[in-house]
């Protein structure tokens, strides 16, 4: 489990910020009252993040701050110093954050700030400016805010970077660049990535509203206008992946199936009817579900028979190509389509996939495992729609069943 560490001679204050970061946050927090204890800590783990008062008995103007800056650490300060001065000075160096100690609120503010930067830990950023110097100072400050972080130098070099980084989720771009400005880059993204795919925010010292307008006429998602202060930078960057990660969740309410997490029925049709209008590669539909699963939930419960569907879900998306699709259709019935591949291959893979469910098993307690099998049914895309094609493997599913069960079936 990953660690916190709280700096902060104020006991009081220090173990309810603990306390509520390990109930709502699942972290392990350290506690050091003195920078002194928290050398000792420092030298002994590694920290997520250290939370720091800057007024210590023995560290009373900061020294704390430059001491675990040197030690690597990223920091968020918890002061009670309001000297406007003073926190321009210490928002100079390279912190997180500078939080005002006043009440509860700022409690909160500390808690989402964490989990924030927790959950961009999984977020990838490019980010395009032809000045080095900049992007050097931006991609600490993005790498301080724990994103990943890749830089190009103009807008030709962000395509290429595209096309073999599906998983970007934010692109910073400045303006005025040599080859291709950011305004052009911005207009060519949004041809191929919708906002619900990734988020751009445009930059630049051009005070014309009307090249704000532009930016976001032509899909850029914000526009922030230079100079920024590194809390402006901060806000719009978490803002802009908090509005993503939102839109994806609401998008994955509507597509996936609430217990195994796959593609529901909904999604497998609008998905398909999109591929078969832009592809002619062959592809193969197959329908499966459990064997004998009613008598499995007659004998251990509807329990053991959800975790039976979850362990069948995380075996058919493990094992299928990322392009395939893998989707629940209800009940204990599921649907895959293998993209790009003829009879012979499909029959390969979903062999494997039925030889893979049946040598695995679920534990239900220390000593009873559960073993299951699957029959499949599949057929290749043909002249026929897909509904066609869909019927031609569920009635050879129906065969798979007759002939026995546990077999796949494609004629």
């Amino acid at each position: 489990m990953e660690k916190i560490l709280i700096v902060e001679d104020n006991k009081t204050l220090a173990k309810l910020i603990a306390k509520k970061i390990k109930e709502t946050l699942k972290f392990e927090v350290d506690i050091a009252y003195t920078l002194q204890e928290a050398k000792l800590f420092l030298k002994a783990y590694t920290y997520f993040l250290t939370l720091l008062d800057l007024n210590l008995p023995d560290a009373p103007n900061g020294e704390v701050v430059d001491y675990v800056l040197s030690k690597k650490q990223r920091i968020i300060v918890l002061s009670g110093n309001i000297d406007k001065e003073f926190r321009k000075k210490i928002l100079q160096k390279e912190i997180i954050d500078y939080v005002t100690k006043n009440g509860i609120n700022d409690i909160n503010y500390i808690l989402h700030t964490i989990d924030r930067l927790h959950k961009n830990k999984k977020h990838k950023i490019l980010l395009v400016d032809d000045s080095m110097v900049i992007r050097s100072h931006m991609k600490t400050m993005l790498e301080n805010l724990f994103f990943q972080v890749i830089t190009v130098a103009h807008g030709e070099e962000a395509l290429a970077i595209l096309e073999n980084h599906t998983d970007i989720s934010l692109i910073i771009t400045e303006y005025q660049m040599p080859v291709m400005n950011g305004l052009d880059l911005t207009f060519a993204i949004r041809k191929a990535y919708t906002k619900d795919d990734l988020s751009i925010i445009a930059l630049s010292e051009n005070q014309d509203d009307e090249i704000s307008a532009l930016f976001l006429k032509n899909g850029a998602n914000d526009y922030i206008k230079k100079p920024f202060s590194k809390e402006e930078f901060s806000c719009r960057i978490n803002n802009s992946i908090e509005a993503l990660e939102n839109l994806h969740l609401v998008t994955n309410h509507a597509n996936r199936d609430f217990l195994t997490g796959l593609y529901n029925r909904r999604y497998f049709f609008l998905h398909m009817s999109e591929y078969i209008d832009t592809s002619i590669e062959k592809y193969a539909v197959a329908m499966l579900n459990i064997d004998n699963f009613k008598k499995i939930n007659d004998t251990y419960g509807y329990e053991v028979g959800d975790k039976v569907i979850i362990h069948l879900s995380e075996i058919l998306s493990s094992r299928t190509n990322y392009r395939d699709m893998v989707s629940r259709f209800g009940g204990e019935e599921f649907c895959i389509v293998l993209k790009n591949v003829n009879r012979f291959s499909a029959q390969d893979i979903l062999e494997r996939l039925r030889e893979e469910v049946e040598k695995s098993y679920i534990m239900i307690n220390t000593s009873k495992e559960i073993r299951f099998t699957i029959s499949i049914g599949f057929a290749m895309n043909s002249e026929d729609s897909l509904e066609d094609t869909i019927d031609q493997a569920d009635m050879r599913l129906h065969k798979a069943k007759q002939e026995g069960k546990n077999r796949v079936i494609s004629l």
